[in-house]
C-alpha cells in the first residue's frame, strides 16, 4: 500500500515496511539508521546481529556485530565514513568502520557515572561525567567528538580526536537554557552548530562547539532524533508521532503523522529513512 505525504517540494512516497532480510530473518527492534557516502543504509537494531546494511533499493549487503552490542541506540555515519555507535546499557560509545572492525572505545563498559538516577528518563540529581545511558555520537568537521548522554545524565561530553574528554555541559532541569531532560540525539552542521534533542523538554537547543547556548526550538514534541542535509534543510522525528522537515532557523516546511520513529536519516537523494523501535521496521520516504 503506498501513499503520499509532505508538502510542495517536499512530498514523499511512503514504503511502509522496507528492507528485504535474508529468508527466516526479522527486524529487532530499530533504534537508528544512517547511510554512508555511497548511500547504503545501515540499520541498527537491538538483536543480533545489530548492524544490517542494505543498499538503497533495499536489497540486503551484509551484517555485523554480534555479540558486540548489548543495547543499541545511537548510529551516525560521518563524511569519513566511519561509523558512531552507542551502547546504552553498556555505557559505552564506540567507532567503528564500515565492515564492522572496531576502531574505539568511549567509557568503560559496564560501569555508569554517579548522576543519582535509577531509572531511564527519570530525574537525574547531578549531572556527571561519561557516561550513564548516552544516546549518540557525532563528529564535528575538527574531528571532534560530542557524545549526548542521556537516559540518566543530562549532559553532552566534548572528546578530542583520540577519546580524551575535553569538557561536558548541560544540567538536570526543564526551562532554562542548557538544561535537559534526556538529550537524545545531536548533530554538528557545517558552521559547528550544534543541536541537541532534548526530549523531554520539547525543544532541539541550539550550542556553539564550545557548548554556549546560542537558541532553542520549541515547535517539537519529545524530539528523538535530527539530521541536517548538504543544502541546510533540517529533518526531525518525534514521539508524536510525526517527521518535520524544517529550515535552519527552526522554521516548519513540511510535516506529517508517522510510525513510531526513534531515528532517522536522510540520503543524498533526499530519501528519509525512519526507525521504528515498537514495530520493529524501517519506513522509507522516497521524495518526489
Amino acid at each position: 500500500m503506498s501513499n503520499s505525504v509532505g508538502a510542495g517540494q517536499f512530498t514523499y512516497e511512503v514504503v511502509e515496511r522496507w528492507g528485504i532480510l535474508p529468508t527466516g530473518w526479522t527486524f529487532g527492534p530499530v533504534s537508528a539508521v544512517a547511510c554512508d557516502s555511497q548511500d547504503r543504509v545501515y540499520v541498527f537494531q537491538r538483536k543480533d546481529p545489530p548492524v544490517v546494511i542494505f543498499d538503497r533499493e533495499g536489497n540486503y549487503l551484509g551484517s555485523w556485530g554480534a555479540n558486540a552490542i548489548a543495547d543499541p541506540h545511537g548510529i551516525y555515519i560521518g563524511p569519513d565514513d566511519v561509523v558512531y555507535l552507542t551502547d546504552r546499557d553498556d555505557h559505552v560509545a564506540l567507532k567503528y568502520t564500515l565492515d564492522g572492525r572496531p576502531l574505539m572505545v568511549l567509557g568503560e563498559r559496564g560501569k555508569p557515572s554517579d548522576t543519582g538516577c535509577t531509572k531511564d528518563g527519570g530525574r537525574v540529581a547531578r549531572a556527571a561525567g561519561p557516561f550513564n545511558k548516552p544516546t549518540e555520537m557525532v563528529v564535528a568537521p575538527s574531528g571532534e567528538l560530542y557524545v549526548t548522554d542521556g537516559y540518566r545524565n543530562s549532559r553532552v561530553h566534548r572528546f578530542d580526536a583520540h577519546g580524551q574528554l575535553i569538557h561536558s555541559w548541560g544540567e538536570p532541569g526543564k526551562q532554562a537554557p542548557g538544561e535537559f531532560h534526556l538529550p537524545h540525539s545531536l548533530w554538528i552542521d557545517g558552521q559547528g552548530t550544534v543541536y541537541v534533542c532534548d526530549r523531554e523538554n520539547n525543544r532541539i537547543q541550539l550550542f556553539s562547539l564550545e557548548g554556549q547556548y546560542l537558541a532553542q526550538w520549541n515547535d517539537i514534541h519529545r524530539p528523538t532524533d535530527i539530521y541536517i542535509d548538504a543544502t541546510d534543510v533540517v529533518y526531525v522525528s518525534d514521539l508524536k508521532p510525526t517527521v518535520t522537515v524544517m529550515d535552519k532557523r527552526g522554521n516548519k516546511i513540511a510535516r506529517w503523522d508517522s510510525p513510531f520513529g526513534h531515528g532517522l536519516w536522510a540520503d543524498s537523494r533526499g530519501d528519509i529513512y525512519l526507525a521504528d523501535v515498537m514495530e520493529r521496521r524501517v519506513t522509507k520516504y522516497i521524495r518526489h
